[in-house]
């Protein structure tokens, strides 16, 4: 699964996801002068991003990864800032990932 997030779309946007599910994230480059510069999860043990990559046009990419057996909400923030400016940046965007386990028959 992808989700694509561009300049002009809202900057919450939620999916939701089978266990053990990857979701290619792909940060389209700011019209504003910032720079994406860091992706982080509420919750790890839901939802783990890994291979966080910034390309040279601004565009930024990120797998992740649900857990493999388990049910849950993590939000993923990323943050944004001045290039030129020390510190972290603020929240830019935010990803609500709801882990969705499989029902079982009983």
């Amino acid at each position: 699964m992808e989700v694509t997030v561009a300049p002009g779309d809202p900057i919450r946007q939620q999916v939701c996801v089978r266990p053990g599910t990857v979701v290619s994230l792909v940060l389209r480059p700011r019209t504003d002068g910032k720079r994406w510069t860091a992706l982080r999860s509420s919750a790890p043990v839901f939802v783990l991003p890994s291979g966080w990559q910034l390309g040279a046009d601004g565009t930024a990419r990120a797998s992740l990864r649900s857990a493999g057996t388990r049910g849950g909400v993590a939000d993923v923030t990323v943050l944004a800032k001045e290039p030129d400016l020390a510190g972290a940046g603020s929240v830019a965007f935010t990803l609500q990932v709801n882990v969705v386990p499989h029902t079982t028959a009983g």
